[in-house]
């Protein structure tokens, strides 16, 4: 009979138990649950009502398995930050590539701006706004928020150029359409119940056509 190491599976961790890779991957799965608790947490109930036991419970995990993760409020709030960000940044640069890739290049700016508008109605969005609102008096929140929104904005801007090739001849004009959309889309998230729908749709068009004029000028 052969040595039972000589037969061993690759990825075993040696305890003859579940393989290493496969516990690599439930405990992300177990952070991920986690950390879409915590987005549920912030748009149902606020930066306020946010605790760990509570998303403990939501995301059905045990209350070791929380602090395993994430061993104090705080760190369960950074944590949030950087999956919120992340996570609106990768779904805007698929949903790019593959409008790209359906339409080719036509369009790309208004095409740019409605997967903007897509990303600010979605649930991260509303718990980045929780925080932010929360973070102008509470100085502990606002002191781990600031320097993580600048980091965030800087690679926004980064992927955007990159994605946005048609505008290197002018990054100060990308930025200043960056800036207008993204001050806009928020004015027009945070009026959207006094404006209803279609003048929140007439103020989208005056977007992507300023957009377009700042694209195209001289």
């Amino acid at each position: 009979m052969k040595n039972a190491t000589a037969i061993r599976a690759p990825g075993w961790n040696g305890k003859q138990d579940v393989p290493i890779r496969w516990q690599q991957q439930k405990s992300a799965r177990t952070r991920l649950a986690m950390l879409d608790a915590g987005i549920d947490c912030l748009v149902e109930r606020g930066y306020g009502g946010l605790s760990a036991s509570l998303v403990a419970e939501r995301a059905g995990v045990s209350r070791g398995a929380m602090h395993h993760h994430f061993a104090t409020r705080l760190e369960l709030v950074a944590g949030l930050v950087d999956h919120v960000f992340h996570k609106r940044l990768a779904d805007f640069l698929d949903g790019y590539a593959r409008a790209v890739a359906e339409h080719g290049e036509d369009g790309l700016i208004e095409i740019g701006s409605d997967l903007h508008w897509r990303s600010v109605e979605t649930r991260e969005y509303a718990a980045y706004l929780e925080l932010t609102v929360a973070a102008r008096t509470d100085p502990e929140l606002a002191q781990l928020l600031e320097p993580a929104l600048a980091r965030y904005d800087a690679l926004w801007r980064q992927e955007m150029m990159r994605f946005f090739p048609q505008w290197e001849r002018d990054w100060e004009a990308m930025q200043i359409a960056n800036d207008f959309t993204i001050a806009a889309h928020l004015g027009l998230l945070l009026q959207r119940p006094a404006f209803g729908e279609e003048r929140v749709e007439r103020v989208r068009r005056l977007v992507r056509e300023v957009n377009r004029r700042l694209h195209d000028a001289p």
